[in-house]
C-alpha cells in the first residue's frame, strides 16, 4: 500500500521542527522536567500563529492529528498554559534568531525593501468600532523584505509614532552584511540613511521628495526596474495580515512583539515551502 501523501501542514511542521533544531537546544536547562523539549515549544507556537488560533485550539487539533504528533515525537499533549509559559519563557532574543535562520534555505538576491505597516492591538471587527465609536491602537511594523523571494529580514516593532526615517538606521545595521540594494518610498528620504547605506556598501534606492527640480531630475535617474520592486513590500504585508491576522491576540506589549516576530517567521517557513515545491524537493 502507497504511503499517505504529506500534507501541507505536516511539511509545515516538519521545516519547522528542522528549523527548531538548528537554532535551539532540546531543553531549557539541565534541571529541565523533560516532558516537552524547547523545540516543540517552538514548533506548536508556530502552528498556532499559522492558524490564527488560541492556545487551546492547536492542543485539542494534536489528539487527532497522529502523523503531526509522530513528526514532533509527541509522547503526550501539553496543556495551554503549558504553551503559554512556553511563550512567556522564549526570550526576543531567540526568536530573532529563528527569523534569521529561517531564511537560510531561500535564494535571496540582497535587494530589500522597507517598509511600515500596522497591526491591531486588539482583535475587534470595523463593524464593531465604528458602531462604538472605539479606536484600536495599532503597532507600529517595519518590516525588510528580500524583493527576489518575499521573504522577511527584520522586524521592527513600536508602540510610539516614530518617524520611518528614525527606525531605518537600526534595521539597516542590523542586516548589513545581507543587504546589497535598499529601496524606499519618500518616507525615507534622509541624507544620513543614503550615507548610511553607502558606508555599508550598500546602494541606497531611496526617492527624494521633491521640493526642487534638482529632487525631480534625481528621482528621474533611480533604477525604476529595482526601485519598483519594493512594491513587494505591499504583498508581504498584505499577505501576512490576510494569513496570520492583521492583530495580535497579546496584551502585554512585550509579548505582542514576540508575536509579529513569529507571523513573520511562519511566513518565512511557507516561502521557504513555497519555493522549494515549484523547484520539485517537495512531493
Amino acid at each position: 500500500m502507497d504511503a499517505l501523501p504529506k500534507s501541507r501542514l505536516l511539511r509545515f511542521v516538519e521545516r519547522a521542527m528542522v528549523l527548531a533544531r538548528r537554532t535551539v537546544e532540546r531543553f531549557s536547562t539541565r534541571y529541565s522536567r523533560k516532558r516537552f523539549t524547547l523545540r516543540q515549544h517552538v514548533v506548536l507556537l508556530c502552528l498556532k500563529v499559522k492558524k490564527t488560533t488560541t492556545y487551546r485550539d492547536p492542543v485539542d487539533e494534536l489528539i487527532e492529528m497522529p502523523r503531526i504528533r509522530d513528526a514532533l515525537n509527541l509522547d503526550s499533549i501539553p496543556a495551554p498554559s503549558t504553551l503559554c509559559k512556553a511563550f512567556a519563557r522564549l526570550e526576543m532574543a531567540v526568536w530573532r534568531v529563528l527569523l534569521n535562520v529561517s531564511l537560510a534555505d531561500l535564494p535571496l538576491n540582497g535587494v530589500t525593501g522597507i517598509d511600515a505597516s500596522g497591526f491591531d492591538r486588539a482583535h475587534a471587527s470595523t463593524h464593531y468600532t465604528k458602531r462604538t465609536n472605539r479606536s484600536i491602537q495599532q503597532l507600529k511594523t517595519t518590516l525588510l523584505v528580500d524583493t527576489a523571494t518575499n521573504a522577511v529580514f527584520d522586524v521592527h516593532v513600536t508602540t510610539t509614532r516614530k518617524y520611518d526615517t528614525q527606525i531605518a538606521p537600526q534595521v539597516v545595521k542590523r542586516n548589513a552584511a545581507s543587504i546589497e540594494v535598499l529601496t524606499g518610498d519618500k518616507g525615507y528620504d534622509d541624507q544620513k540613511i543614503r550615507q548610511l547605506a553607502r558606508n555599508h556598501d550598500i546602494r541606497p534606492l531611496i526617492k527624494h521628495r521633491e521640493f526642487t527640480p534638482l529632487h525631480t531630475a534625481w528621482n528621474a535617474r533611480l533604477d525604476n526596474d529595482i526601485y519598483h520592486r519594493r512594491n513587494m513590500n505591499e504583498t508581504v504585508n498584505a499577505a501576512i495580515k490576510q494569513k496570520f491576522g492583521a492583530f495580535v491576540r497579546s496584551r502585554l506589549w512585550w509579548k505582542q512583539f514576540r508575536e509579529l516576530v513569529i507571523k513573520c517567521i511562519v511566513h518565512n517557513l511557507e516561502r521557504s515551502l513555497a519555493i522549494s515545491h515549484e523547484r520539485g524537493k517537495c512531493p
